[in-house]
């Protein structure tokens, strides 16, 4: 990720107050005096998939305070991201969590574990015994070895507004009962129980994040159904062309920017166990509503309107199934309640990337 995406002022983050449930009692993972947590003078968070965008953005992130200390492991070896303040506190492991990998990168002094690792939604379709291993086969290894390892420690699950399928209402809310229209979607829900089981049994202290759409993402496409929705922007800004799958430029699409990303994933680190019932752990990580013709008119004003040459509209209906499977407008006031942001416009997203280009 290029510098310039998030500005520091002088506080560093504010350490969590509260890091696990009612099991931390019991736990060898953290100190108790007179039934009130202590709050550790170093935070020591696990990242899985951390190679990946989202790993890289929110350890960047965290390594600018000295607060945090970090392990960063994925089934190729994680950089840590250049120019930030504490790199010292970041140690990488290359590791593969269903072939016994995580053993080497659970430790008992654990605070807190952010679960990205995962194949995208085209490439668990394309390839259903790979989806099937890297999405649900080591995410139980994975709360196995933390059950086992560092029982009640923090656990923030990445899943996917593909948990949804049709038929659904114009506005999502919580008590929407989720029918993924594909095995991405369904490989996300078997592991959001595990989650709820887990953390009802006390074995960890879990929060499953349904993710919108991130855009705009730097790097290459990904095996994303919805890559198309960064790369219509940043190829564009980049002087290169962007094959948007659809003709229908009203096709609408629930967005999130990467820096309320970051800001609501750190978020989560500091709320309360009982925020949401044991048993029902997910939350709509806020979102916005936008057109293709509302993206394209961004990249337009951002970019220039010359930009607009470098999109070609070329209809793919495996990816259009996918895509129309999905919800488009959420009820979000429950993760507001709880302190949440959302972006104000997918304007300022493309601005956002944009002057991340010009560092």
């Amino acid at each position: 990720m290029q510098q310039g995406l998030f500005e520091h002022d002088a506080r560093p983050l504010e350490p969590p107050e509260q890091l696990r449930g009612s099991a931390i009692a019991e736990s060898p993972c953290a100190s108790m005096e007179e039934g009130l947590l202590l709050r550790p003078a170093d935070m020591h968070v696990l990242i899985t998939g951390a190679a990946g965008f989202i790993g890289q953005l929110l350890a960047k992130e965290l390594l600018n305070d000295s607060t945090y200390k970090l392990i960063l492991t994925d089934i190729v070896n994680p950089p840590i991201p250049a120019g930030v303040k504490y790199p010292e506190n970041a140690k990488a492991i290359t590791a593969d969590l269903v072939q016994g990998g995580c053993e080497a990168v659970v430790e008992s002094t654990l605070d807190a574990v952010y679960a990205f690792h995962g194949i995208m939604s085209s490439g668990s379709e394309a390839n259903f015994e790979l989806g099937m291993t890297v999405n649900v086969d080591a995410t139980h290894a994975l709360l196995e070895t933390l059950r086992k390892k560092c029982p009640g420690v923090r656990v923030i699950y990445s899943s996917s507004q593909a948990v949804y399928g049709q038929p659904l209402p114009k506005v999502v809310t919580d008590d929407v009962i989720p029918t993924p229209e594909s095995s991405y979607g369904a490989e996300k829900i078997i592991c959001e129980t595990l989650v709820n089981d887990y953390t009802r049994r006390g074995f960890i202290t879990g929060f499953t994040l349904r993710f919108p759409t991130i855009a705009v993402r730097p790097g290459k496409p990904s095996a994303a159904a919805s890559s198309f929705l960064s790369s219509m922007i940043r190829e564009p800004l980049n002087g290169e062309l962007a094959i948007i799958p659809l003709e229908d430029r009203s096709f609408e699409s629930w967005i999130c920017s990467p820096r309320i990303l970051v800001q609501n994933l750190i978020l989560t680190l500091s709320l309360p166990a009982d925020a949401v019932p044991p048993h029902i752990r997910q939350i709509n990580v806020p979102g916005i509503c936008v057109t293709i013709q509302e993206m394209m008119d961004a990249l337009g004003k951002v970019g220039g309107k010359e930009k607009l040459a470098f999109l070609k509209e070329q209809e793919d209906p495996v990816i259009k199934k996918i895509l129309h499977s999905w919800p488009t407008r959420f009820d979000n006031s429950q993760a507001l309640r709880l302190g949440f942001v959302r972006d104000d416009s997918f304007e300022q997203a493309v601005q956002d990337f944009k002057d991340s280009l010009q560092q």
